[in-house]
């Protein structure tokens, strides 16, 4: 835990943070054998997210294909007034995945009296270096960073706020990694985390055509390639796996059944994948399922929070209905 103010977690705060990442590595090792032992093949996409991986996610964000990340800024830039209005004084501000915490930034610049920020994110060297500049850049806020797996329970730091609404933001159409269900358990969550009268600030991708779907998840740069090939560099240098980089190609394409973006990891060759004595044989052309990322029809996400808990407020949009970030109630 990050005392009020600080820039760093406290010596204490920074033991707990590597304890958490020894268990976060065995997860990641187990999570490995299990999806690599199952048919189809798979791998959790919230391991993409390392450093490297960290820093390759910020890189797609600024692609020309990426409209994601541009086009939902360009909204919280056009109504963020309106947004801090219907937020409410003196909130207790909670970011899931925060990351950077760049778009955040224009809320904690709008938000009235707020009572803090707490962002949670699995990368605790990415956590630690946007605390450090959120207390410089805010020193009237109140920065409570936690280093956690906001997939799993939780628990929010100590030593917060008693009064104040609760206000769970979740950028980025993250969410739509989620399988419905799961997504469905996890706005589950945010609302007892947000509790009585508290609110979910969310960003949602929207369905469109698929080819400017597809096209932002295999951009011309290969940046999208590097971050899914990263989940087998890791389990390479962190895990001791033996593996051949170069004998898999990045590829993703809209399951329009399913109204998803679905990436992979596709083996060019006949080859094997050894871990802890473990031997995983590949077909040319057999994949790893890596990703999942869904699209929505607005009124059909306000079904599936309405079924976890919330009642939606308002919704704001860009004026091609490419993206929408929508404010919740908690009933």
């Amino acid at each position: 835990m990050t005392p009020a103010g600080a820039a760093r977690p406290a010596p204490q705060a920074s033991s707990a943070i590597r304890e958490s990442e020894l268990g976060q590595q065995a997860e990641f090792r187990q999570a490995v054998l299990n999806g690599l032992s199952g048919r189809p093949r798979t791998l959790p996409c919230k391991y993409f997210y390392d450093a490297a991986g960290s820093a390759l996610f910020e890189r797609i964000c600024h692609l020309p294909e990426y409209y994601v990340t541009r086009v939902e800024l360009a909204i919280m830039r056009a109504r963020i007034t309106e947004m801090a209005a219907a937020l409410g004084r003196g909130v207790l501000l909670i970011e899931l995945g925060s990351g950077n915490s760049f778009k955040t930034r224009l809320l904690l610049a709008h938000l009235d009296n707020l009572a803090a920020y707490v962002p949670v994110d699995i990368d605790s060297d990415m956590l630690e270096r946007t605390a450090a500049d959120l207390a410089e850049r805010y020193p009237k806020t109140r920065i409570l960073p936690l280093q956690a797996d906001f997939s799993s329970e939780f628990s929010l730091p100590e030593g917060l706020p008693e009064t104040g609404r609760r206000v769970i933001y979740f950028p980025g159409s993250t969410l739509g990694n989620f399988e419905p269900k799961a997504a469905e358990s996890l706005l589950a969550r945010m609302a007892r985390l947000a509790g009585p009268g508290g609110a979910l600030l969310i960003g949602i991708d929207l369905r469109k055509d698929p080819a400017i779907l597809e096209a932002a998840y295999n951009d011309r740069d290969g940046v999208t390639a590097e971050f899914n090939l990263n989940l087998l560099r890791r389990i390479r240098d962190e895990l001791g796996g033996e593996l051949d980089l170069g004998g898999f190609r990045h590829f993703a394409l809209y399951n329009r059944s399913l109204g998803r973006i679905e990436m992979h990891l596709r083996s060019v060759k006949a080859q094997v994948i050894r871990l802890d004595g473990r031997v995983f044989h590949f077909d040319e052309g057999e994949t790893i399922h890596t990703e999942n990322s869904y699209k929505f029809d607005p009124d059909e996400f306000a079904a599936l929070a309405g079924r976890s808990g919330f009642r939606r407020e308002t919704e704001w949009t860009d004026e091609r209905r490419r993206f929408a970030v929508q404010l919740y109630r908690v009933e």
